[in-house]
């Protein structure tokens, strides 16, 4: 492979999208031939530092922290429902980005902003012609290094979240690829820990596993849940990379199947990741919360996402709480001929209609969370990036 080529069809994440080009990490091709990239992200905590649990009521003040996240100047036109043609986008560890911790903005001697370009080589053929840099991802061997995690755990970063995804996809495969909402969904997540403290929770969509592994510092038994054979399995390769990040004496994480369209959950056991009876009740009995993130681009899997939602809140044995986030995209579409948010729009739309749902058991209390709580993985928050909370409740 000379160079990674995407097509005018397929879309990119804007958290691969703004990441400097330095050194680009691809570990292999998975079992479709998409080539596999490596991304750490860094975790600005340590669990030492934490002497409590926090609350909703909690100063964002008093949580600690190692470094200021950076802020960056990205754009909210980039959706899964808006294709970039890409020759030469790559992706690089998030954590080079706190390699420049504690300085400002470079200036030269007459004040002016400094941007420092990568250097070319003399190699390259007709700098003039060439639009942007081309990118030839480097294939790392086992003589470079566990980079991959999958050595002694010791060598693990306990601030480092290490997470295998590709980094162009078709629209159908955006779960395989990093996703802002997932990422502030995490800050939430180790901001209220006394929510999710012990707790059994169920993943929703969960594309790379990034936020069950967030979840799983703090909660007891985290169920990771998506369809496809690959990205469960791309999935699962990053649940072993990262299992020292676990909750001392619990944070297990399991991989399973669930289908938004179907009712039941696959119980079969030569599908891969299917649902044991074990599992079944252990998810019925015991969960009491249930994330989403960055699953509401198409408005199909947005109804069948709350049609699940409320099934599956119905057949658990406890109240349960729902947090979603979700990016208010905008595009241009040719037929209202004006920029809009239709997304995003229906999925608010949805969330009215769960809360005035009648004739039901459940009453679904839905409410906004205000995303001033402290940012804690480096990536760039944005205004666009929203949390809501559903909370299911028996009626009297």
């Amino acid at each position: 492979m000379d160079e990674v080529t995407f097509r005018s069809d397929t879309v990119l994440s804007d958290v691969h999208l703004y990441t400097p080009n330095q050194r680009h990490l691809m570990v292999r091709l998975n079992s479709v031939g998409q080539p596999v990239f490596l991304s750490q992200f860094k975790l600005l905590w340590s669990r030492d530092s934490w002497t409590g649990a926090r609350t909703e009521d909690s100063d964002p003040r008093d949580v600690p922290t190692q470094e200021t996240p950076p802020t960056g100047s990205g754009s909210p036109n980039s959706s899964p429902r808006s294709g970039h043609s890409l020759e030469g986008s790559s992706l690089q560890s998030k954590a080079d980005i706190t390699s420049q911790k504690g300085l400002g903005a470079p200036l030269d001697e007459d004040g002016d902003l400094d941007v420092v370009r990568r250097p070319r080589t003399d190699s390259e053929p007709d700098l003039a012609e060439l639009p942007r840099d081309k990118v030839h991802p480097i294939i790392l061997t086992e003589e470079e290094g566990d980079a991959r995690g999958d050595g002694a755990q010791g060598s693990c970063a306990p601030s480092i979240i290490k997470i295998e995804h590709t980094m162009a996809t078709p629209l159908e495969d955006v779960g395989k690829q990093v996703w802002r909402g997932a990422l502030l969904l995490a800050d939430y997540i180790l901001f209220r820990r006394d929510l999710f403290q012990g707790c059994t929770v169920l993943e929703l969509g969960a594309g790379t596993g990034l936020t069950s592994i967030v979840a799983a510092t703090v909660a007891s038994t985290v169920y990771c849940t998506d369809v496809g054979a690959d990205l469960l399995a791309m999935c699962q390769q990053n649940i072993t990379i990262n299992s020292h990040l676990a909750a001392p004496g619990g944070g297990l994480v399991k991989v399973r199947e669930l289908d938004w369209l179907k009712d039941d959950l696959c119980t079969d056991p030569e599908v891969p990741f299917s649902w044991s009876e074990e599992d079944i009740a252990d998810l019925y009995d015991h969960t009491t919360v249930l994330l989403a993130a960055e699953v509401f681009y198409d408005d199909d899997l947005t109804d069948a996402l709350f049609n699940t939602l409320s099934r599956l809140a119905h057949r658990l044995k406890n109240a349960c709480t729902a947090i979603l986030s979700v990016e208010k995209r905008f595009n241009f579409t040719l037929r209202h001929l004006d920029v809009t948010c239709e997304a995003y729009d229906h999925f608010r739309a949805s969330l009215r209609a769960l809360g005035t749902l009648a004739g039901s058991r459940l009453r679904f209390a839905v409410e906004p969370v205000e995303a001033s709580f402290p940012q804690l993985l480096v990536y760039e928050r944005i205004p666009q990036l929203e949390l809501w909370k559903i909370v299911a409740e028996p009626t009297t």
